[in-house]
């Protein structure tokens, strides 16, 4: 007799809340639930245990705001690859919990809904399981598929994952901050795959600034689908099974990467799309390893990107150049300061009052090589000496930089500067900036 109540045991049990048992598990059942305490809160760990689902300190040295993410578990510096509430960060106390109509449902401490998955299946949700792929599924009673992270990405691809036609990959505002920042990854209906910047908070699209050109032609057919290989590829497919890579040429990764190597590719913040690898059986006394970037698109950012209603990579009045690891790096030029200290890649202001003809004599120039603003110019003199354009911008009230170049040709623009970049392709043009005397 005993044996009968065996099934109605192991159902209870199951359905009992896992929080003692979460630390090892993958796989979770409806009514299960998981607060937000101190520190890392796992509730889901793959198989192989590569991969944690939980709350993640927005700050490591700071307890008080988390993020619901996946991210690598083995890693010392645990990096993020999905997150949930980018733009409402969950403070402690928070409580995520899996429905059977509704999914995972983050709340805060007051009950108020700070995000949740978007199942439509009308079966409901029965388990959620998170694979060694690192991809975290909703399933319903008879197992089906019903919602994952897979198809709802955030800044990060993982090897096995693919971004449908309509996909896209959005960038954080900041390294630390996981809002929904200004650069997006988008694969349109027509099958070319797309990088742009837009314009915040409205969201409008600037020109893009890298195109894979998968479009149907007479020699080609359209983009289908965006792969990451396991193999570490990246590529487009196209209808004809013929591949786009992305890797720039001869940038494309050894055989060894997949078995070696966790692998992640990520549109950084600033709108750099890299492929990254992490030793998998890193050294314990190399305390200094870290992502090693394989590759990057476009591989001049500063250059690529040029958008005629925006501010380009930096801000305003503000120079573009890369780093050795092919990122942007902005400065203001001599005599400019950020108008937030705070946001290195923003704006900068004058520190000082623009002159007319009457106080030329208090100001002078600082000269940058090979820098420009394109799309700010509002008048062009040739033919025109070195000193005549000098001297054209120093009596013009609303000139602030002439650029010299060709040998015969000044171009004078005024504030604000946009699409400030260092170009070596400009041959040695002159860039004159109009500043205060020191005296």
């Amino acid at each position: 007799m005993a044996f009968r109540f065996l099934p109605l045991v192991l159902f209870i049990f199951i359905l009992l809340p896992f929080n003692a048992l979460a630390q090892t598990k993958s796989t979770v059942a409806v009514g299960d639930s998981l607060s937000a305490g101190n520190g890392y809160s796992t509730w889901l760990l793959s198989p192989s245990g590569d991969f944690s689902f939980g709350f993640h300190p927005l700050d490591i040295n700071n307890n008080d705001l988390f993020l619901l993410s996946i991210w690598y578990a083995k890693i010392p510096d645990k990096t993020i690859v999905w997150y949930a509430n980018g733009n409402k960060p969950a403070p402690k106390g928070s409580k995520v919990q899996l429905t059977s109509d509704r999914g995972f449902v983050l709340t805060s401490p007051n009950g108020t809904d700070l995000w949740k998955s978007q199942v439509i299946d009308v079966s409901g949700v029965a388990l959620a399981a998170l694979n060694d792929t690192g991809n975290l599924v909703l399933q319903d009673p008879k197992f089906k598929v019903v919602w994952e992270t897979f198809k709802d990405p955030r800044d990060s691809l993982l090897p096995t994952q693919i971004l449908e036609k309509g996909g896209k990959l959005f960038s954080r505002t900041f390294e630390a901050n996981f809002s929904t920042g200004r650069y997006q990854i988008f694969l349109q209906q027509d099958g070319n795959l797309v990088f742009y910047s837009v314009n915040l908070p409205s969201g409008y699209a600037n020109e893009n600034y890298f195109e894979s050109g998968t479009v149907v032609s007479n020699s080609s057919s359209a983009g289908h689908l965006l792969v990451f290989d396991p193999s570490g590829d990246l590529y487009v497919l196209k209808d004809d099974n013929e591949r786009f890579s992305l890797s720039p040429s001869g940038k494309t990764p050894s055989n060894d990467i997949s078995t070696g190597f966790y692998l992640r590719a990520t549109l950084n913040f600033d709108g750099v799309f890299s492929l990254y690898k992490y030793p998998k059986n890193k050294n314990s006394s190399d305390q200094k390893q870290s992502w090693i970037p394989v590759w990057s698109q476009p591989e001049n950012i500063c250059t690529s990107s040029l958008a005629s209603a925006g501010s380009g990579v930096c801000g305003y009045n503000s120079i573009c150049d890369l780093n050795d690891a092919q990122r942007p790096i902005c400065q203001c030029p001599q005599g400019y300061s950020l108008i937030d200290p705070n946001d290195a890649y923003g704006s900068c202001k004058p520190d000082f009052t623009q002159g007319c003809e009457e106080d030329r004599r208090l100001h002078d120039f600082q000269v940058l090589i090979n820098t420009d603003w394109p799309l700010s110019d509002y008048v062009l003199q040739r033919p025109f000496t070195e000193e005549e354009c000098k001297q054209s911008c120093l009596e013009d009230c609303f000139c602030s930089v002439a650029i010299f170049r060709l040998g015969d040709s000044c171009w004078k623009k005024k504030l604000p500067l946009s699409n400030g970049r260092v170009d070596a392709n400009l041959n040695n043009s002159k860039a004159f900036i109009k500043v205060k005397k020191n005296n």
